[in-house]
């Protein structure tokens, strides 16, 4: 039985991932566990950066704009999950986000260059699941 007013645990969540098949399916388990019900969804690396240069010449941000938790892809054409590790670090935002990257790569090297990044917290294999989300 679903609660009716349900309690999040975040204010807000953001996926960047090329895959809108994922997308879905991740968007559908965040809000099934309750995790979040805002979720922004950037199926490219230049959009997601862009979005938090905007929101970082805001005066007064809202919470639910400011994601708690990004789930970041690290294969994706064009500009990588890599690329967006660096640019979110240039940004030299005035918030904290929490950055999990949830990939498909199988290389051992990743997880060791995705904690260098101040705020990678987390490191999983796709997809996402509800024990992930339980370790949050």
């Amino acid at each position: 039985m679903t609660p009716t007013n349900p309690t999040f645990k975040c204010n807000s969540v953001m996926l960047i991932d090329d895959n809108t098949i994922d997308n879905f399916i991740n968007e559908r388990i965040i809000r099934n566990q309750f995790f979040s019900d805002n979720i922004l969804v950037h199926t490219n690396v230049s959009s997601a950066l862009e979005y938090f240069a905007n929101i970082k010449k805001m005066k007064n941000i809202s919470p639910v704009l400011i994601p708690d938790y990004i789930f970041l892809d690290i294969n994706m054409p064009l500009m990588d999950g890599w690329g967006f590790l660096q640019g979110f670090e240039k940004l030299n935002l005035p918030f904290d986000c929490k950055i999990i990257v949830l990939t498909a790569s199988v290389n051992p090297a990743d997880e060791g260059k995705a904690k260098s990044y101040k705020n990678v917290v987390g490191f999983f294999s796709k997809p996402l699941s509800d024990a992930v989300l339980e370790l949050l």
